[in-house]
């Protein structure tokens, strides 16, 4: 039996994340049968589900909480309860590796997505006079860092409509904090396409958020 921490979740080793890649076929196998009892209604599947990819969405809500929280101390816990939400409510058929590495991808973005919009709503709701007290300069920043995710958001949801797996290879790169050694394992190609169409997503992002936004968003 695995070790729990206090929070009754399987508790996640502080040594270098393995991630969803390391994923066996038999495993994977495993979790593709787990889901289909879970969403016929067999009791306690969805919690093995939770189980076996406890932590890869503990990984995920790590890196995300790192990348675009930086100076607030915040708990994973928020970011995989509403990634789970989003994957238990969803119908889910997962076919191979790459699909359900982009389903967990797809769902902490969203999650991310969620949660920054209800930080930002709460602290625009603060009265005009604390807001000017409390601002400075790392106030700024942390701002600006949930706004140009927001803008990369709804720039990654035009890519997505008019070139998909361009649109995927974003969402591995940017919210999945995939290499593009990764990137090309997951999509089944070469490192030298995934390089190719990151520079085809990065010239039409540029045009949403600026040579500056996209530059952000890694080289």
């Amino acid at each position: 039996m695995s070790e729990q921490d206090h929070s009754g979740q399987p508790s996640t080793p502080q040594s270098v994340d393995t991630g969803v890649l390391a994923l066996s076929d038999a495993a994977l196998e495993s979790i593709t049968e787990l889901i289909v009892d879970a969403q016929k209604g067999r009791p306690g599947a969805w919690d093995q589900v939770y189980s076996a990819l406890y932590r890869e969405l503990h990984r995920l809500a790590r890196m995300q909480i790192r990348q675009h929280w930086k100076g607030a101390e915040r708990s994973p816990t928020s970011l995989i309860n509403r990634t789970w939400l989003r994957l238990s409510q969803a119908t889910l058929n997962i076919n191979d590796r790459t699909h359900l590495i982009s389903l967990l991808v797809h769902a902490m973005r969203y999650a991310l997505v969620d949660e920054t919009r209800r930080l930002l709503a709460e602290k625009r709701g603060v009265g005009f006079e604390a807001v000017m007290l409390e601002e400075d300069d790392i106030g700024l920043a942390y701002d600006a860092r949930l706004e140009h995710l927001l803008a990369v958001d709804q720039a990654l949801n035009r890519l997505s409509e008019a070139e998909p797996r361009l649109g995927l290879l974003v969402e591995l790169r940017y919210f999945g904090g995939m290499t593009d050694e990764e990137v090309a394992q997951a999509l089944g190609v070469t490192d030298r396409t995934v390089r190719r169409d990151w520079r085809r997503a990065r010239a039409f992002l540029s045009s949403s958020l600026g040579d500056r936004g996209s530059a952000e968003l890694g080289s």
